[in-house]
């Protein structure tokens, strides 16, 4: 039962009973209770910040993970980078010197990551700025790996025209000479064997019996089968491209026509002793880029060094041609 309250009139000389207000009545609620809320709120941040809860402890745990992950991530595209700059390195320095070829473009190595504006929506976290450094290095790196497989499908371009070039240049000796006794007169002046004159002799002699297998000594296309009765006889004229032409003369039979496609080594006709000529041989010439030069030089593969130095060493001293 809620105790009632009294309070004195003097100038009824009784007790009047008090009357309590609900204005009252709320600010002495007030008073009792806001002094345990603003208390209870204290010790609420003091021991937050003290004793963190199982969720926030999960939360800080995930992001120094992230973070150690970014950390981790930055050095490896680092590394891709060096990688890819030492591989850049030898595509010009090796690859290309190889192939004769200017060095890829700099500029299109260095093709550009764009501005800052570029990772705004990146921005405001904590761990922006390691965010917006892996995101600039992947995509640099991104851009110098295109850069790179650009100059590599060239570089590939130019192997796949070198090996064709390598096979279409005169490369061998046009008749077997193993024992190296068959070059009977070297490219230079000679004496003419009929008219018995100096005369530029255009072209290597090679002895050997009328039938002896004659060789295409690169890759071409015979353009033509001459058939003379002086001069060259019959003879196959070889078009390897890249400027190179060879030329196989007074032979006894054809063994291709024009048009046909040869490749190195293979027969396209026999030695034999027409036009003029004055014993059965092979007269053999090179061509490059119109003007005739001496094929002793084109013999680098199917010869040692050694043999390379006596062979130029015969036709040195050979005075007098065959033809």
């Amino acid at each position: 039962m809620k105790k009632e309250k009294f309070k004195y009139n003097p100038e009824t000389l009784s007790y009047d009973k008090v009357e309590v207000t609900w204005k009252e009545r709320i600010l002495r609620s007030v008073l009792v209770i806001g002094p345990a809320v603003v208390l209870a709120f204290i010790f609420q941040l003091v021991f937050a910040g003290m004793f963190k809860s199982p969720y926030e402890k999960e939360l800080e745990q995930e992001n120094a993970f992230l973070s150690s992950q970014l950390d981790q991530m930055n050095s490896e595209v680092a590394l891709a980078m060096e990688v890819l700059t030492d591989i850049s390195e030898r595509d010009n320095e090796i690859y290309r010197v190889v192939f004769n070829a200017e060095p890829f473009p700099e500029e299109l190595r260095q093709m550009g990551t764009g501005g800052a504006d570029e990772y705004s929506d990146l921005l405001g976290y904590e761990s922006s700025q390691k965010v917006v450094e892996n995101t600039r290095l992947i995509r640099q790196l991104e851009k110098a790996l295109y850069a790179q497989s650009l100059s590599f499908d060239e570089v590939i371009g130019l192997a796949k025209e070198k090996e064709e070039m390598l096979a279409s240049i005169p490369a061998i000796q046009p008749v077997s000479n193993i024992d190296l006794t068959r070059i009977a007169s070297g490219f230079g002046f000679r004496i003419d064997p009929i008219y018995k004159t100096q005369k530029m002799h255009t072209g290597l002699d090679f002895t050997a019996d009328t039938g002896t297998p004659v060789y295409a000594t690169g890759n071409g296309v015979v353009v033509e089968c001459e058939e003379k009765r002086w001069g060259y006889g019959q003879s196959v004229i070889i078009d390897h491209g890249y400027g190179y032409k060879t030329r196989y003369a007074h032979l006894s039979e054809f063994k291709c026509k024009p048009g046909d496609k040869i490749v190195r080594g293979q027969i396209i006709g026999l030695v034999g002793s027409t036009g003029k000529s004055t014993a059965p041989h092979l007269h053999y010439e090179v061509e490059r880029n119109g003007e005739k030069v001496d094929p002793i030089h084109f013999f680098h593969s199917d010869i040692s060094p050694e043999e390379y130095e006596r062979l130029i060493e015969m036709a040195t001293n050979a005075n007098q041609s065959f033809d």
